[in-house]
């Protein structure tokens, strides 16, 4: 995407008589030495576009039993917001803190990270204390106790204490509610990644790949409480996380020629087509009558718990005609209509933690109010306008912060 920015660290010779033992630390840091390639520094506002999008289509899909999920893209193919979420944050977590790897050191990078894991943490856990307060207390004054089993919070009566402390190391996680601790485990573990990537992009990237087919093979996946694994299994969903990566580390400019590439056009638009009737096929009663059994078992159900390599390739199509369609210096990116959607995408982690629990409050109120199509529709673009609201004023606050901090520079230079 755009220009690109080459980094190379490697040292010179000094013109010296060398040593066995400087021509081993020589050849040694030839090998680790950094050869990465950055998108150009400046914002690419699609993926800030796509991520307001993506934090869009997860608040919808979370709403279940409406009409707000054929608002989604689950119900006209095999990935959904969830997979564009992990892909774009394996993109944009490189862009920023790689090049601060690149210019100051592993260290120095390294805590970045972690600092950035730590606050998702919190953030995580203000979500999880809040949402199993909310879910707690309006089954209690509304007397409904299936809404506590619906919302995997029923644990919480029986065993608060151990059920807390399960929470606290991300092993128990009410309704959805998964998606940030895929996150920030993929997270936890870039540090190490990125500075392998930064080195042997290509072969961490095949790494990637390896260990997301043993993943699948083997069954590997994380613990959950008080039962099975995680919805989202981090062991299979890194694959999306490190292929953002490779693509922020030139591996899109190395693959811009597939733009040009017809054929391959013509393929990825024939299989968005074919996962368009798959998922129909699936959604909808009596169609699937017509899906032959062999492929049905393939490809029904969607598994996404380990993320199925159909969800990839769809993914992947996804991106192709997208960036094909839509060019970084796109006009249309400018339009009044489009800035909700990038402000959400600008500030996504506060609209991705409200969204989560707004789709709670829009289940609730659809339950125990009106289930008619209107209400649906009013209840969905509600939430959509509170998201947009934070995001609006999150922007806001952050520019009123910048401007006082500012002043108080100029006026200590006084």
């Amino acid at each position: 995407m755009g220009s690109t920015l080459l980094i190379d660290e490697t040292i010179q010779p000094s013109g010296r008589p060398l040593h066995v033992a400087f021509l081993l630390r020589r050849r040694l840091w030839e090998t680790i030495t950094i050869r990465s390639v950055l998108a150009e520094p400046r914002r690419d506002v699609r993926l800030d576009l796509f991520r307001g999008l993506a934090n869009w289509l997860i608040f919808l899909g979370h709403i279940p039993d409406s009409v707000l999920t054929w608002f989604t893209t689950r119900n006209y193919g095999f990935s959904d917001g969830a997979d564009l979420f992990v892909l774009i944050s394996g993109y944009t977590a490189t862009f920023v803190f790689g090049a601060i790897m690149m210019e100051r050191g592993f260290v120095i990078g390294a805590t970045r990270l972690l600092r950035r894991v730590w606050q998702l943490y919190v953030a995580h856990l203000l979500l999880f204390f809040v949402y199993l307060t909310a879910v707690h207390d309006l089954a209690h004054k509304f007397d409904d106790p299936h809404l506590m089993d619906q919302f995997n919070v029923a644990p919480l009566m029986d065993f608060p204490v151990e059920t807390l402390s399960q929470g606290l190391i991300l092993k128990f996680k009410p309704l959805n509610l998964d998606v940030l601790p895929l996150y920030i485990v993929l997270m936890a573990a870039f540090p190490v990644v990125l500075w392998l990537m930064l080195r042997w992009r290509n072969a961490v990237m095949i790494g990637s790949v390896g260990l997301y087919l043993a993943a699948r093979h083997y069954g590997w996946n994380l613990p959950a409480y008080p039962a099975g694994v995680w919805y989202f299994n981090p062991v299979a969903w890194q694959l999306l996380f490190v292929f953002g990566a490779w693509l922020a580390l030139g591996g899109a400019a190395a693959s811009r020629w597939l733009l040009s590439s017809r054929t391959l056009l013509v393929l990825s638009g024939g299989f968005l087509l074919f996962a368009l009737v798959m998922t129909l096929a699936e959604r909808i009663p009596g169609l699937g009558d017509y899906v032959p059994e062999a492929l049905a078992g393939v490809f029904m159900p969607n598994d996404k718990t380990n993320l199925g390599p159909y969800r990839v390739i769809h993914l992947a199509s996804l991106v192709l005609i997208v960036v094909w369609l839509i060019p970084i210096d796109w006009p249309g990116l400018k339009s009044p209509l489009l800035q909700p959607l990038i402000r959400c995408g600008q500030q996504s982690l506060p609209v991705f933690c409200v969204g989560l629990f707004l789709s709670f409050i829009a289940h609730f109120l659809l339950d125990f109010g009106s289930e008619a199509i209107p209400a649906q529709l009013l209840v969905g673009a509600a939430g959509l306008w509170i998201m947009t609201g934070v995001a609006y004023y999150r922007t806001w606050s952050k520019g009123v912060d910048r401007n006082r901090s500012s002043e108080r520079s100029g006026e200590a230079a006084e």
